[in-house]
């Protein structure tokens, strides 16, 4: 198992729009592509508090390049981006990890 941790950067203000745009309209498309979702959090106390931070699960390295590069050339997902961030960008910048358990990890 790889898990990916993203960080998705708002620009000030934004961050209501980003999470409404994964409430409503992202996560169905990661149903569709088979992206696994360990969960995704706001950041309370932090040096960014405009920020989504989640984890995504993989088997593999080769499983997520090919269903996160369906998901990303989906034309349905990008008209959907776009129309989100018609009257301004939402995300500044993104980071992102991939991770690996450890064999003394609950999490395998």
């Amino acid at each position: 198992m790889i898990v990916e941790l993203r960080v998705y950067h708002c620009a000030p203000t934004r961050l209501p729009a980003l999470l409404e745009r994964f409430r409503s309209t992202t996560l169905t498309f990661f149903e569709r592509y088979g992206i696994r979702q360990i969960g995704f959090w706001t950041t309370v106390v932090g040096t960014d508090n405009h920020a989504l931070t989640y984890l995504l699960q993989w088997d593999s390295m080769a499983e997520r390049e090919e269903r996160w590069s369906a998901f990303q050339s989906d034309p349905d997902w990008i008209a959907a981006r776009t129309e989100s961030e018609r009257e301004k960008p939402i995300v500044v910048r993104v980071e992102n990890s991939f991770l690996a358990p450890t064999d003394f990890s609950a999490l395998r």
